[in-house]
């Protein structure tokens, strides 16, 4: 499956704007990605190995928080997972 990888997080993964993996589910194929390439690892994860709050992930349209399963949802090789990083900030 695809990993699709925001611009600030490309520096990561040798400027890829997305990255192929072999997974069965959202949490193997995260794991796949930082194994490959490690040091986003601790741009995605807390110490205590906790997807971080401000990191979003989509598994084709859909937030994977609210998924039924959440990082044990089951994905094929069509599907494909999105990072988005949260936005903060606003107008004064």
């Amino acid at each position: 499956m695809k990993i699709f990888i925001p611009t600030p997080l490309r520096a990561y993964v040798d400027k890829q704007d997305a990255v192929q993996v072999n997974a069965q589910t959202v949490g193997q194929a995260l794991d796949a990605l930082t194994v490959q390439h490690p040091d986003l690892k601790k741009h995605l994860y807390s110490d205590e190995g906790k997807l971080r709050a401000f990191v979003n992930v989509y598994l084709n349209d859909e937030d994977v928080r609210y998924l039924p399963e959440k990082e044990a949802t089951t994905v094929t090789e069509a599907d494909s997972l999105s990072i988005i990083p949260s936005i903060a900030g606003g107008w004064d």
